[in-house]
């Protein structure tokens, strides 16, 4: 069974989906025989490495909405991720563009290491406020999930894996995926948004008699 994961490192929802996903995938018996991968997403193309301001000033602007609004949305995605155990400092978050990022993810899954190369450095940026859109920081990262600092630097100073996110990036837009996190089984069946544990679960299971 193959389950592929669209998401970016920036996305609250996406962390919690993924923390969920797992938490479902964990107790699903035949677990050995479903192959995750994880697709590129970006939120923001246009975004540069390093937005100025705060992140709620930026969700201000992009929705149209005070501050205070603003940081009421923060602190209810803040307290729903704090349900599933992850810890998001979102007042010091320092959003930017995630397109090196996403190159990193591919080279690290080009390793198997994919998945523990998404978990760091989505806890890097809502745990840490680390600015996940410059490449020494996340070269910095790097050893912690297997790659040395030179080889992901060299590797982010580069071209390298620009076409692997490009081809996931199109490969959502032939699905229709317009936001994430957004899970396909097999091809055949979609689940958009960070749903509960047993909507992951039940999919899995279906994903599994349809095989």
């Amino acid at each position: 069974m193959q389950v592929e994961i669209w998401s970016d490192i920036i996305c609250p929802w996406c962390y919690i989906g993924k923390r969920r996903f797992e938490t479902a995938l964990a107790d699903f018996a035949p677990r050995k025989e479903v192959q995750v991968i994880w697709r590129s997403f970006e939120l923001d193309p246009d975004a540069p490495r390093q937005r100025t301001g705060t992140l709620e000033e930026m969700l201000a602007q992009k929705y149209n909405v005070s501050l205070q609004e603003a940081a009421a949305m923060n602190a209810r995605v803040t307290s729903v991720a704090a349900e599933d155990g992850l810890e998001y400092r979102l007042s010091g978050a320092r959003p930017g563009n995630t397109f090196d990022a996403h190159r990193l993810l591919h080279f690290a899954a080009s390793r198997q290491l994919g998945e523990r190369a998404a978990e760091r450095m989505m806890h890097g940026y809502f745990s840490e406020s680390l600015p996940v859109g410059e490449r020494a920081v996340l070269a910095r990262l790097a050893p912690e999930f297997g790659i040395a600092e030179s080889e992901a630097l060299a590797m982010l100073e580069s071209d390298a894996y620009s076409g692997d996110v490009r081809a996931d990036e199109a490969r959502a837009a032939k699905f229709g995926i317009t936001v994430v996190p957004f899970f396909v089984f097999d091809e055949k069946s979609g689940i958009s948004g960070a749903q509960p544990v047993q909507v992951f679960a039940e999919a899995l299971q279906r994903a599994l008699e349809d095989a």
